[in-house]
């Protein structure tokens, strides 16, 4: 019989899943090219061609024994010093390899750390809307999740309500951005105003409260849009990175954990860091692609590829009276329902084969997210089948 906590879990199962799996199915029945899919996040570009060309480099000069041997639990040293050394040069803080851990993706990353800080019944504090994941990953470890309602007029936290869910207890903040579901990018201002509630409330309790930022979206940005390290503005920083959507590589499952050199007896977090990334069964990172992504930190996916689907999308949608948040990063837009019943408003458009994941999910209902990573001629005839779930709802 399996375990209590597995059967919770089992109740609180995925939408985007469940979704993407109807997809799957229907696509079956009537031809993918007919099925509108927007529930995955799944990259729709090709790694850089640097990338395939590192790999194939790594495999043919690098010893079999260390291309598939285990590495140190927290990576390769050449690894994090690559990494360090690139979030110096690109933040201005002074990383080094010692702050580094490399990890099975982001997912890993913030399990990690999670496993680092929490103890039984510590509440971590995540902003609606949120990548629902997040919840699991909080009660892999006891904790506790308490949920910050956002501005609707700007998707970002509202800070009345993040000060007032601050308590004792409170062990760690998550901030996405850009932000999954609604590609909000939070300001510079947000983050300094976060950043100094944090101060304010470890003062009060007397106790480090840490900030964890899962960024694996952070080069995905559009209209001049700038994403802004925490770190330079709070000493208790973790940076939560995947290489999933910057490289297009999300079943290889790479990234890595940054603790802030500023952060807080950071010596001894980062030996936590590293013996967290070791007990939960990890071990290492794939040591290939640990080599590969070091000599591939500069290179990027064709951002300009999604920033057209974006563009179609959003206008389309706009033209034809639905009302959306326009997104600044990564690869999704939040469209409003325009029934209250955001979960009903996905089972109708599912009549026209649009595929999309309810707000409510995201802990923001009323809206619904579509991730635009997927072919641009989808994008551009799925606005016929929008045009008619328009008309049903009168728009």
């Amino acid at each position: 019989m399996i375990s209590r906590h597995i059967e919770k879990a089992l109740g609180n199962s995925s939408a985007i899943r469940e979704v993407c799996e109807y997809s799957a199915k229907l696509a079956k029945e009537i031809g993918d090219e007919n099925v509108f899919d927007f529930s995955l996040g799944n990259p729709a570009t090709k790694p850089p061609k640097a990338f395939d060309e590192t790999i194939t480099a790594v495999l043919q000069t690098t010893d079999s024994m260390k291309l598939h041997g285990y590495t140190d639990s927290e990576g390769m040293e050449e690894v994090r010093e690559a990494i360090a050394k690139n979030l110096s040069e690109r933040f201005g803080v002074a990383f080094e390899k010692q702050h580094i851990c490399v990890t099975v993706g982001a997912g890993g990353a913030l399990n990690v750390v999670l496993r680092t800080l929490l103890d039984i019944d510590d509440e971590v504090i995540i902003f609606a809307p949120y990548f629902g994941e997040y919840n699991h990953y909080i009660d892999n470890f006891y904790g506790k999740a308490v949920v910050v309602q956002p501005d609707l007029e700007t998707f970002e936290p509202d800070m009345e309500d993040f000060e007032k869910k601050i308590t004792e207890r409170t062990k760690a903040v998550i901030v996405n951005s850009p932000n999954n579901p609604s590609g909000v990018v939070y300001k510079e201002g947000t983050l300094k105003a976060i950043a100094e509630i944090l101060y304010k409330k470890q003062s009060q309790y007397g106790h480090d409260i840490y900030w964890i930022s899962d960024e694996p979206y952070r080069e995905l940005l559009y209209d001049g849009a700038v994403h802004h390290c925490p770190c330079k503005y709070y000493d208790n920083t973790f940076l939560g990175y995947s290489f999933s959507k910057s490289l297009s590589l999300p079943g290889e499952r790479i990234g890595y954990v940054a603790v802030s050199p500023n952060m807080a007896d950071v010596a001894h977090v980062a030996l936590g860091v590293k013996n967290a990334n070791r007990i939960l069964g990890f071990v290492n990172a794939p040591s290939l692609m640990q080599l590969t992504v070091a000599k591939c930190l500069e290179e990027e996916t064709d951002i300009e590829y999604y920033n057209t689907n974006r563009k179609i999308l959003y206008e389309g949608l706009t033209k034809l009276g639905f009302t959306c948040v326009k997104p600044e990063g990564a690869f999704y837009l939040f469209l409003k329902s325009p029934i209250e019943d955001d979960v009903k408003f996905c089972k109708e458009a599912m009549k026209y084969h649009l595929m999309m994941v309810n707000g409510t999910s995201f802990e923001c209902p009323g809206y619904v997210r579509l991730a635009y990573c997927i072919s641009t001629d989808k994008v551009k005839r799925s606005l016929e089948q929008f045009a008619k779930l328009a008309k049903e709802f009168d728009l």
